[in-house]
C-alpha cells in the first residue's frame, strides 16, 4: 500500500476528525492506494475495556502515595471492572436500554465529579434519561482518567494526549526529553494498535495529521517506533498545530521522527511526494543536517471544487462514543452525535478580524463551489456513513452560500440535520432563519468577542453589538439553537468595557436570544494582524526573537492592564448562571 494516513490520539470520541477523509478522498481521486485509521478512538476503546482497566488496577495496588479518592476507587475496582464495558456499549449506542439505569445516580459510585439532582434535572429534565445517562456516564470516564493520569499516565486525559506539554513549547528538548523516557503502560497501548496497522497495511508512507497540541506527542511516539522498526517507510507530518506552530521551525531535531513537514492545504504537497514530483511547502533535512523549505511561499493549490468528496471507509465501524461532559448546551453538541464534518467554502469570507490567523492560506483563501455539488457530496457521505447529521466547519458559512444551501436541500426534499459557525450579521433576516431551519439547521455558533461597541470596532469584527443583537434575535425566533464566541482581555480593553460587555451578554440570555455562551481569553498570535503590528491594538509584543520550535503566541504588554484571572472567573460564572435561566437579576457588578 502506498500511505496510510493516521490521526493520532487523542480528538473527539463521538465522530472522526476530519483531515483524514479529506485527503483520502482527493487520493484516491487521484489513482494513489491510500487508508485511514484513527487512533484516538482506537485507543480509548482499548483502555477502556475489561482486561486493560484490570491491568491498570493491578498496576496501581502496587504504587505508594495514593490519594484518598483513588484509594477508594482501588477499593471499588470491582465495580468499574464490571461497569466499563456496559458503558463503552452504551455510550458507542449498541445498548440504549441502559438509559435508565445509568441515569439514576443511585447506581454509580461516589465521586466529587457527580453533580446534583437539581442540577441534573435543570440540564436534562426529569423524563431526559438517555443524555443525562450520557453525562454520568462521561464523568465515570473521567474519573478512570484522573487515576490514569495521576498514577500511570501523568500526560493521559480524555480527548487529549500531552497537552499541557505541548501547548507553549518554545524549544524541542522537553518533548524530546519525554519520548527518550521508557513507555507507559498507554504507549505501550498504544503502539501495539499502531504496529498491527503496519504490520498488516505495509505502507510505503504514514502521513500523520496534528490538529491540536493534544496530538503531537503521540504522533511522535509512533512516528519514533516507526522509525526504530521500518526505517524504509517515509514519515509525512501536517496539520493545523505544524500550519500554525511550526513555520519558523529552526531546530532539526524533529526530523529524527519524520521525513518531511507539509504546510497549510495537505492534498497537493501530499500528491507531490507520493509520486516523486517537485515539492510544494514543505520542509525536509538535507544531508547536512540543515532544514530545507522547498517552494515554501508557494500559493499553488488544488481548487477546492477538485478536492473531491470526504471518505469515510476505515472509519464507519470504529462505534465511536458519544460523551457529555459539560451541560453547556453546545459543548453538548459538539461532543454528543456522530456528525458528518465538512466544508462548505474554503476559508473565511471576511478574514479581517484582528485576532484570527487570516494571514495564513487555510483562512485568507476564500474558494466557494456550486451548491449542486455541496449537496451531492453530502448525500455521498451520508451513504458512507448511514449518518443524516451534519457539522459545517468553515471559519464561517456565508449567509449567500447558506441559503442556496437551504434551498438546495429543500428542493431534494432530504431530512438531515446540520450546524455551524456564522458571522452575526444583518443578512441572517427573519426570511433567511426561517429558510436555515425548515432544512435542517439546528445551531449556530458565532463570534460576538468583545461586547464593547470601542473594542468591537478595534477588532475589525465588522458588526455592531445591535447588528448582532438582530440576528441572534431571528435565529433564536427561527428555533435555532444560537451560541456566541465570547473573549476578554483585548489590549486596550478596560475593567469598565468588561463589565459593559457582561451586561450586553446578560441581556441577551435574558431576551431567550442565546442559549450558550463561552469566554475565550484573548491570546496575540504571529499570523493575526494584531500580532503582525501589535502596535495598530495598542499593544507591545515582548517577543525579541522566533523561538527554535514552536511560534505562536506572543507575550505583549498594554498600557491598559487588569487582573485577567480575576475578571475571566466572574464572566464564566456568570455564563454559566445566565444559561441556567438565573442570575439576570444579579448586578453584573457582583460577579466579581
Amino acid at each position: 500500500m502506498k500511505i496510510l494516513l493516521i490521526t493520532p490520539p487523542l480528538t473527539q470520541l463521538n465522530t472522526a476528525y476530519p483531515a483524514t477523509a479529506q485527503l483520502l478522498g482527493f487520493l484516491l481521486s487521484r489513482g494513489i492506494d491510500a487508508a485511514q485509521s484513527d487512533l484516538s478512538i482506537e485507543l480509548t476503546k482499548k483502555i477502556f475495556s475489561k482486561v486493560h482497566l484490570t491491568e491498570i488496577f493491578e498496576s496501581i495496588a502496587t504504587k505508594n502515595g495514593l490519594s484518598k479518592a483513588h484509594k477508594i476507587m482501588l477499593q471499588q475496582a470491582d465495580f468499574y471492572l464490571q461497569t466499563i464495558e456496559p458503558v463503552m456499549q452504551f455510550l458507542a449506542g449498541r445498548d440504549s436500554t441502559q438509559a435508565v439505569r445509568f441515569s439514576n445516580t443511585d447506581f454509580w459510585t461516589a465521586s466529587k465529579r457527580f453533580p446534583s439532582d437539581e442540577d441534573l434535572e435543570w440540564a436534562f429534565g426529569t423524563v431526559g434519561n438517555h443524555d443525562r445517562a450520557t453525562h454520568l456516564c462521561t464523568l465515570f470516564l473521567k474519573d478512570i482518567s484522573d487515576l490514569i493520569q495521576k498514577t500511570i499516565d501523568p500526560h493521559f486525559e480524555l480527548i487529549r494526549y500531552a497537552e499541557s506539554l505541548c501547548l507553549h513549547l518554545p524549544d524541542f528538548e522537553p518533548l524530546q526529553q519525554e519520548l527518550e523516557k521508557p513507555y507507559s503502560l498507554i504507549d505501550k497501548l498504544l503502539i501495539e494498535i499502531f504496529a498491527g496497522k503496519i504490520q498488516r497495511l505495509q505502507p510505503e508512507y504514514v502521513g500523520f495529521t496534528i490538529p491540536f497540541p493534544g496530538n503531537l506527542y503521540s504522533a511522535l511516539r509512533c512516528a519514533q517506533w516507526l522509525r526504530n522498526n521500518f526505517p524504509q517507510i517515509k514519515i509525512i507530518v501536517g496539520g493545523g498545530y505544524v500550519n500554525t506552530e511550526l513555520r519558523q521551525l529552526a531546530d532539526p531535531k524533529l526530523f529524527d521522527y519524520t521525513d518531511f513537514l507539509t504546510f497549510d492545504d495537505g492534498e497537493l504537497p501530499l500528491l507531490r511526494i507520493l509520486q516523486g514530483q517537485e515539492m510544494i511547502r514543505t520542509l525536509y533535512r538535507d544531508d547536512e543536517n540543515k532544514i530545507r523549505r522547498v517552494n515554501f511561499d508557494s500559493k499553488e493549490n488544488i481548487k477546492f471544487a477538485e478536492t473531491g468528496t470526504l471518505n469515510y471507509n476505515g472509519l464507519t465501524g470504529n462505534n465511536y462514543i458519544n460523551t457529555i461532559e459539560l451541560t453547556n448546551p453546545m459543548h453538548a453538541l459538539w461532543s454528543n452525535g456522530r456528525w458528518n464534518k465538512m466544508m462548505l467554502s474554503h476559508g473565511c469570507y471576511w478574514a479581517k478580524c484582528t485576532f484570527c490567523d487570516g494571514s495564513l492560506d487555510y483562512i485568507g483563501r476564500y474558494e466557494k463551489v456550486p451548491v449542486e455539488l455541496l449537496v451531492d457530496r453530502m448525500e455521498e457521505i451520508m451513504h458512507q456513513t448511514g449518518q443524516s447529521g451534519f457539522h459545517f466547519v468553515d471559519e464561517a458559512a456565508s449567509p449567500a452560500v447558506l441559503r442556496k444551501l437551504s434551498e438546495e436541500i429543500i428542493r431534494r426534499k432530504l431530512v438531515i440535520s446540520y450546524w455551524t459557525n456564522i458571522r452575526f450579521e444583518k443578512s441572517f433576516t427573519p426570511e433567511l432563519c426561517y429558510l436555515l431551519a425548515q432544512s435542517g439547521c439546528i445551531a449556530v455558533s458565532g463570534g460576538l468577542e468583545v461586547a464593547s461597541p470601542r473594542v468591537l470596532a478595534l477588532i475589525n469584527k465588522g458588526i455592531t453589538i445591535e447588528i448582532a443583537r438582530q440576528s441572534m434575535k431571528n435565529l433564536a425566533e427561527a428555533g435555532i439553537m444560537t451560541h456566541a464566541y465570547l473573549m476578554y482581555g483585548f489590549p486596550t480593553e478596560t475593567t469598565k468595557e468588561t463589565i459593559e460587555s457582561l451586561e450586553v451578554v446578560r441581556d441577551l440570555f435574558a431576551n431567550g436570544w442565546l442559549q450558550s455562551a463561552f469566554w475565550h481569553r484573548y491570546a496575540m498570535t504571529i499570523h493575526s494582524p494584531s500580532g503582525i503590528n501589535p502596535a495598530s491594538v495598542g499593544a507591545k509584543s515582548l517577543q525579541t526573537q522566533p523561538n527554535s520550535f514552536a511560534n505562536n503566541e506572543i507575550p505583549f504588554t498594554t498600557p491598559t492592564e487588569i487582573d485577567l484571572d480575576f475578571y475571566g472567573k466572574g464572566l464564566k460564572l456568570a455564563t454559566y448562571n445566565y444559561m441556567q435561566g438565573i442570575g439576570y437579576d444579579v448586578p453584573v457588578k457582583k460577579w466579581f
